[in-house]
């Protein structure tokens, strides 16, 4: 389970509706807790991916890497998820999206359609990374 303030996700809708018809993405930042996870903070960042293929892909380099690791340690807090969008897809992983993800993080999805932010579901990668697995998000204020 992961906990996502209102205002946060409100945040990651209006990057994905930014960058459409290109993916977003970025940082969630916060902690581990016995309830779930638990975002205090999403650290926005430019697609690295360039040309058409921005529009199915999304590229973190690890420079971002490095700068959201030392802003999430200033706060007592970890590198907890990864968010993008996916414009005119469902909010579902795709098989690129499980080659190249790693277990130990949520992975927030939202849908944009038509430059509209739509559903907005998050996934966990299966240690086996043979599959995600839905997480529940539960939408603090």
């Amino acid at each position: 389970m992961i906990h996502i303030r209102a205002d946060l996700e409100a945040r990651i809708r209006e990057e994905g509706e930014k960058a459409y018809p290109d993916e977003c993405c970025g940082f969630v930042l916060g902690r581990d807790e016995k309830g779930g996870r638990v975002a205090e903070a999403v650290m926005v960042l430019g697609n690295a991916r360039e040309g058409i293929a921005r529009r199915r892909r999304f590229r973190i380099e690890a420079d971002d890497f490095v700068r959201a690791e030392n802003e999430a340690f200033k706060q007592g807090w970890d590198i907890i998820g990864i968010y993008h969008s996916h414009p005119d897809h469902p909010a579902v992983p795709s098989e690129y999206d499980r080659e190249n993800s790693l277990p130990f993080y949520s992975y927030v999805i939202v849908s944009v359609a038509g430059g509209r932010s739509d559903e907005c579901k998050s996934y966990i990668l299966e240690d086996d990374r043979t599959c995600f697995r839905e997480e529940e998000i539960t939408r603090a204020r």
